[in-house]
């Protein structure tokens, strides 16, 4: 038997320009940092000791294999990671206010990314995951929509994990319905699910972030997370709900805070070998607050891929 891969995650994988201050001249100045959210998930399951892989497309420039050239130096898995020469890596500009808070600007009209073919999927990978993972800027256009559903449904009948973040970008959809449309078509696939606090309300139209989770579980996912930035996260799962408190941190920059936290999450609940609804709440508890710890390491530093913490790191921020 072939040896399985712990976290197999399909989606975006892009460049990050991120404002890095102003030149003698004034201008900004951009740091090119190699990010998309199912590429920062990995990341972090990478550093904690965990078989990765990622699907994915982009172009074949230079954006192109310098994040292919991440992704190996992480130690994360390419063989479905597709150079195609006919479209452009996508790119996306990112401001940062003084709290660390993001607003992004996209050049993907298309951008690779959107690109990426049903028939191009290595099954193979679909066959052999413990978790399959990914978010929703793979279903905002086609072909790479019916391809994310296509993968989806596969590891899903393998007996996969699936864990879904729905990872709203209004710029990247025709209307705001059509996205609540689509992001919720995908919940029912789903076995767990962490989503921010703003999508929470969103998706669902509920006041409180506890009346979204309780939306959520009825349509599917055995777990929800509702990260709540500085303050942590509220964890849903039966008929309990908690909110666990995050660390308190400076924060530089919060791309990929939340793909940090879900990374960290799903790489502790790797640790216990069973199915998430065996968990006891213990675990699940341990497995926030493994999260919280580092996605606050995360927000220190500017960047996605380039923030993401080391093994040791989470554990030393954790026994503070």
């Amino acid at each position: 038997m072939k040896q399985m891969i712990d976290i197999v995650a399909l989606g975006e994988l892009l460049i990050d320009f991120t404002e890095a201050g102003v030149g003698a001249d004034g201008m900004k100045l951009f740091e090119q940092n190699p990010g998309g959210a199912p590429a920062n998930l990995l990341t972090v399951a990478s550093h904690m000791g965990y078989r990765t892989e990622f699907i994915g497309k982009v172009g074949k420039d230079m954006h192109g294999a310098f994040l292919k050239k991440t992704l190996e130096k992480e130690k994360i898995g390419v063989l479905n990671l597709i150079e195609d020469e006919h479209y452009f890596t996508t790119l996306a500009f990112v401001a940062i206010d003084e709290n660390g808070e993001r607003e992004f600007s996209f050049a993907r009209k298309p951008g690779a990314d959107t690109k990426l073919q049903a028939d191009e999927l290595n099954l193979e990978l679909l066959q052999n995951c413990k978790i399959f993972h990914f978010g929703s800027l793979s279903l905002t256009a086609q072909p790479a929509h019916e391809a994310t559903v296509t993968a989806v449904s596969r590891a899903k009948a393998e007996g996969a994990l699936i864990s879904y973040d729905p990872n709203y970008r209004a710029s990247l959809w025709s209307s705001e319905d059509v996205a609540i449309e689509t992001m919720k078509s995908m919940i029912c696939y789903a076995d767990v699910m962490k989503i921010s606090d703003e999508e929470s309300l969103l998706l669902t139209g509920e006041k409180t972030y506890e009346a979204a989770a309780d939306q959520f579980l009825q349509m599917g996912p055995k777990l929800v997370a509702v990260t709540l930035g500085s303050e942590g996260v509220l964890i849903a799962f039966g008929e309990r709900k908690e909110r666990i408190a995050g660390f308190q941190v400076k924060s530089v920059d919060t791309t990929g805070a939340g793909d940090s936290f879900w990374g960290g999450f799903l790489s502790a609940y790797l640790e216990f070998r069973k199915p998430v609804e065996e968990l006891s709440w213990k675990e699940i508890k341990y497995c926030a607050e493994y999260g919280n710890a580092t996605a606050a390491l995360c927000v220190q530093k500017r960047g996605g891929i380039p923030a993401i913490p080391k093994k040791e790191e989470v554990s030393r921020m954790i026994q503070r």
